[in-house]
This record gives C-alpha cells, sequence and structure tokens, in this order.
C-alpha cells in the first residue's frame, strides 16, 4: 500500500546522474478521466454528458497534480481536453480515431512533442464489429537533449486478473492487444531509445502476470506499481500504470510514485471527477 496517500505529492529534486551531468525531473502521469463528453446521445444509461461545474473541478484537480506529461483517457476530443489542461501552459494531443473515448496526452510547453502514427493495431476488432477499440497514441516527447517516447493506451476491459488463456471474460481481446505491445516494444527495442507505455491496461499488472512477462521477455521493462497496491480501489493491484524500457528505466526517480487520491472530497465533488485516480512518476532526462 502507498503510504500518505492523500494527495501527497513529494517535490524530489535529486538528480540521479553523476556530475558534471545535468537533468531535468519531469512528472509522468496518467489519468483515465470517466467518460468526459458533452453528447447528450448515443451513451450508456449510466454515462450523463459532463456539466461546466464538472470541467471545472477536473481542472482544478489537474492543476494541483501539476504533471509535465500526462497521458489520459476517455476524452471526446482536443477541445474538452483544453478545458482541462490549459493550452497556455499544454499543447494536447489524442488520437484520431471516431470513437468517445480517445486516448491523448498534454504535455507542457517546455518541452517539444513529434507526434508518431497512431497505433491502430489496438484495434483488433473487425470492421464489421458494431464498434471499434482504442487506439493507442504514440508520441516523442524531448527537453531538447533527451527523448522519451510514449505510447498512451487504454486497452479493453473484462480480463483484469484472469488467465489470458481464458476464453471468455474480453480474456482472447486483450492477449491480442498484448501482442500488439509485444511489437511495439520489439522496434523501441530494435531501435535503442528510451520509452514509457502508459495508461490504462485494464489488467491488475504485476511481475509475474503472464501478459506483462510477455512484453518483459522482449525487453526488460520497470513496472512503477510493482509491489503496491492502488489506495484509489481498494488496495488491489493497479490497472493504472506506468511501464519503463531501455535507458528510461534508469531514469525513474525511486520511491516517487504517486497516486493523487480524492479523499476527504465530498460525494458530489467526487462525482464531477472520475472513478480513476492519477498515478504519477518523477523521472529526470539528461539535459
Amino acid at each position: 500500500m502507498i503510504r500518505g496517500g492523500s494527495l501527497l505529492i513529494t517535490l524530489l529534486s535529486a538528480c540521479l546522474l553523476p556530475l558534471p551531468a545535468l537533468c531535468r525531473d519531469i512528472r509522468l502521469s496518467t489519468w483515465n478521466m470517466e467518460w468526459v463528453t458533452g453528447r447528450t446521445s448515443g451513451l450508456p444509461e449510466n454515462v450523463r454528458p459532463r456539466t461546466d461545474a464538472d470541467f471545472i473541478a477536473l481542472g482544478l484537480f489537474a492543476e494541483k497534480l501539476k504533471p509535465d506529461v500526462i497521458g489520459f483517457q476517455e476524452v471526446d476530443g482536443p477541445e474538452l481536453a483544453a478545458r482541462i489542461f490549459s493550452l497556455s501552459r499544454y499543447r494536447v494531443f489524442m488520437t484520431d480515431d471516431d470513437i468517445v473515448q480517445r486516448v491523448g496526452i498534454a504535455v507542457e510547453r517546455s518541452l517539444s512533442v513529434t507526434r508518431n502514427p497512431d497505433v491502430t493495431e489496438l484495434n483488433v476488432y473487425p470492421p464489421s464489429a458494431p464498434h471499434a477499440l482504442r487506439r493507442g497514441l504514440d508520441v516523442t516527447v524531448s527537453n531538447g537533449r533527451s527523448s522519451l517516447r510514449v505510447l498512451v493506451v487504454h486497452l479493453k476491459t473484462g480480463c483484469w486478473e484472469r488467465s489470458p488463456g481464458e476464453k471468455r471474460y474480453s480474456c482472447p481481446v486483450l492477449r491480442q492487444q498484448f501482442s500488439v505491445l509485444q511489437d511495439w516494444v520489439l522496434q523501441r527495442q530494435d531501435e535503442g531509445v528510451p520509452f514509457a507505455i502508459i495508461g490504462d491496461f485494464n489488467r491488475r499488472l504485476a511481475p509475474h502476470d503472464p501478459l506483462f512477462e510477455q512484453l518483459d521477455r522482449i525487453s526488460p521493462l520497470t513496472l512503477t506499481t510493482a509491489g503496491r497496491s492502488s489506495p484509489c480501489h481498494g488496495g488491489e493491484y493497479f490497472i493504472d500504470s506506468i511501464l519503463l524500457g531501455n535507458q528510461a528505466r534508469s531514469w525513474l526517480i525511486p520511491d516517487s510514485l504517486r497516486v493523487r487520491t480524492m479523499r476527504g472530497l465530498s460525494a458530489e465533488e467526487t462525482a464531477r471527477l472520475s472513478d480513476h485516480c492519477p498515478v504519477s512518476v518523477r523521472m529526470s532526462l539528461p539535459d
């Protein structure tokens, strides 16, 4: 269990690189913001369109989080994302798929961003399927000297901890999506570039989970939530995770994992936010 779970974010300034090397610490975060849409039709019965009060609450919550780079999920377009992440501070990028629950990223303006093609292969459904699965957003973030390739994902729900060989509970679909991630990791391993996969995996990942091991065999990964339980979901393993590969593993500042909970907020305030809590780590990018 993460100690001091209530809204505690420690500012860590120590650089792990030997002198005279310099570094810039960045906060890398992921947050599923739960059905951020203004649509009034075509939604599940238990989903309501977001109100102005919701956007104010989400924006204030994000402002307190102070991410430098944040991958987000379940947002219906960049215009709505910009109501949460101020465009005076962030640039916002989102996938190009035509669905309500898109993934995106907000990057602090002092960092440069290169947009890579969406990982469309994560939509493993056939064209005849009644709806599509979410693409992955693939960007490269740079401080001018060092670059981090970031893939933001939101995978198929339903196979949180069952055996990947299970033929029900969306497990065959999730297994296919992890095969796509495996190919993406293999390409980054061949290129030798630092990378991160962040987002809602809809899987309670742990070091010995077969699906995580499938990725880890291709390229050793740091599962930043390993050995911890989420204060946001009753002490279960995390489904919102941050995975680091190649040189990015050594950039992680130890013990910097933080979860910004909604503890202390009223039920009404919590309802305006999300059923997920933001998960963050700090990293030292060589400068």
